[in-house]
């Protein structure tokens, strides 16, 4: 009887992983663990080049940029490349701006690979929501002024309804609650109108642009004057919209990189 020797099974793996806002020294040490063990990498477009400092010289790093108003990479040819690599025998990571679970569309990358039958890691990274604002010593909650805070998207998936802005606008109101808007600078018109329907004109709003890197900028404002603001200092992606009572305790310096003359004060 001849013996016969099966083949080991190819195990591959897949993570999602968080490369945080942009400054690459706020990455966490389990996420430089596993892009420094990675054999494949799919890169986001707003992850730090400096990030892929991390990365064996033997990986294959592959882009597939996603930005809103530009030409980006199919999402489903994002899944598929994860799941077919994975079951390659590939240690993949899924590089993601971020946290790849605050509007990352980790959830859906979960999906498929569940569905492909393929058990995936994910990696927290942190969220320029956050980082945004701790570059300005400001905080998300306070017990004074927040007693909340909401992470929103300006970006509604095609054919969805998109956000109740006046029901979040009550609600915020009510409650004390800091609202975080990602990808709002093109829809900031309409988000404008509609939370004014529940909130003060008055109340403090600040953009934030490029969160955690050596050009970020920042205006403050107030709700009122939110799309003014936004036209008048040439504010554009990628930039978070914060609003409510905590924004009051930003010092609101002349924006870097700002070509405007003219100074925000702080709010009273």
């Amino acid at each position: 009887m001849r013996n016969t020797v099966t083949p080991p099974e190819i195990q591959g793996s897949c993570t999602l992983v968080g490369a945080g806002p942009g400054d690459p020294e706020l990455l966490t040490l389990k996420a430089v663990k596993a892009i420094a063990r990675a054999t494949v990498l799919l890169v986001d477009d707003l992850v730090n080049p400096a990030v892929l400092d991390h990365a064996s010289p033997t990986a294959r790093i592959v882009h597939v940029g996603k930005r809103g108003g530009c030409k980006s990479t199919p999402q489903a040819f994002i899944e598929r490349l994860m799941v077919n690599e994975t079951l390659a025998g590939e240690t993949v990571v899924r590089l993601k701006g971020g946290d790849p679970f605050i509007f990352g569309r980790g959830g859906e990358e979960i999906e498929a690979l569940r569905a492909a039958g393929v058990t995936a890691t994910v990696i927290n990274g942190i969220t320029s929501g956050l980082a945004g604002l701790t570059a300005l010593n400001t905080p998300l909650t306070h017990r004074d002024h927040a007693h909340g805070v909401v992470f929103l998207t300006g970006h509604a998936k095609p054919g969805d309804t998109g956000t109740d802005w006046r029901q979040i606008a009550k609600t915020a109101h009510d409650a004390k609650l800091t609202l975080v808007i990602y990808m709002g600078i093109s829809g900031s018109a309409h988000i404008q109108q509609e939370l004014l329907h529940g909130l003060p004109a008055h109340t403090p709003a600040v953009v934030i642009q490029s969160a955690s890197l050596p050009q970020q900028r920042h205006v403050v404002t107030t709700l009122g004057e939110l799309r003014h603001t936004i036209e008048e200092h040439r504010l554009a992606s990628p930039s978070i919209i914060v609003v409510g009572d905590v924004v009051r305790g930003v010092v609101a310096l002349q924006p870097r990189n700002d070509d405007n003359d003219g100074e925000c004060a702080r709010i009273a």
